[in-house]
């Protein structure tokens, strides 16, 4: 039977599951209704049982059909990185690597990264997708990276993470805000000002707003809320406005050296960036070495090492 599965049909199925519609998952695909609809019989007649049911105006998943759907992501996955693993058999330390990158980790590491590993690994192809973690794991599970340079991933026995370095988030503001200037400075005078903060998905955020609730305290007040970290520094030296990053971003580069630490004990977060990758994933032999460098030398290049 499983010799009767097409991998394109597999493909056709995640869409409509993931849509919950054919026409939305047909647009999605650049696909006509009809290709999919086609996949779906023809996936319900190898596997001899209907795979969606009426629901209404719509359709749903039948036993056999959710019982398909958790499979065929992994089904899907192990085909491309077959291809993938074929493909660049005999390159050694070439071919294409996809890296996930947190913003901090983008602007701080990877730079002193790539100078280092294409000195090294000069055929190599690397395509970068900058996100939050939320995201990036997503995007793991998904297989669409090949690795991601996180903080704060789940405990998964499908993952395997390496410490690679740490750092500090702090509050961050104009060196001209007037928060600098308070004397004897306490954690609710922070609210008296509003904030540009990464989404509520964030873990930074997260972490953030159970400082203030453990006290008794609101959340601090959004007026900006941004995804885009590398925006942030501009943003804070060019209005009086708070956020909270890595320690990193107050230094003498771009607007760094106009920014200041609003220095509180209580919002000092420490926090462990990781390199994972999917336990079953394939992994070039560029890929593997990249983590070796990244385990080896990301404290140092981090922090401005040569």
């Amino acid at each position: 039977m499983a010799d009767r599965l097409d991998l394109r049909d597999l493909r056709y199925f995640e869409a409509v599951v993931e849509t919950g519609h054919v026409g939305q998952a047909a647009a999605r695909l650049h696909k006509s209704q009809p290709a999919l609809t086609g996949a779906v019989r023809r996936l319900e007649a190898a596997l001899g049982t209907a795979l969606f049911e009426k629901a209404g105006r719509g359709i749903r998943l039948t036993a056999a059909g959710r019982a398909l759907a958790e499979r065929a992501r992994t089904l899907r996955l192990a085909a491309d990185d077959t291809v993938r693993e074929i493909g660049e058999l005999g390159a050694g330390l070439a071919g294409s690597i996809r890296v996930g990158v947190l913003p901090t980790l983008a602007r701080f590491l990877m730079p002193p990264l790539c100078r280092e590993f294409l000195r090294e690994a000069p055929g190599v192809h690397l395509r970068t997708v900058i996100a939050q973690n939320d995201v990036l794991a997503s995007q793991l599970e998904a297989g669409e990276v090949d690795l991601i340079l996180t903080t704060g991933t789940r405990a998964s026995s499908q993952l395997v993470k390496h410490l690679i370095l740490e750092d500090e988030a702090v509050v961050i503001a104009s060196r001209a805000h007037p928060v600098l200037r308070r004397k004897a400075l306490r954690l609710e005078h922070l609210l008296d000002y509003r904030w540009v903060l990464a989404p509520q998905s964030v873990g930074t955020r997260q972490w953030l707003a159970r400082v203030f609730q453990s006290r008794g305290l609101p959340a601090p007040e959004v007026q900006i809320e941004t995804n885009l970290i590398l925006m942030m520094p501009s943003l804070i030296h060019q209005t009086e406005l708070l956020t909270f990053t890595s320690r990193r971003h107050v230094g003498p580069d771009d607007a760094g050296v106009a920014l200041r630490e609003v220095k509180l004990k209580q919002t000092t977060m420490r926090r462990q960036f990781e390199v994972a990758h999917r336990r079953d994933g394939y992994l070039s032999p560029a890929a593997r070495r990249l983590v070796d460098v990244l385990r080896a030398r990301a404290r140092k290049l981090f922090a401005g090492g040569a």
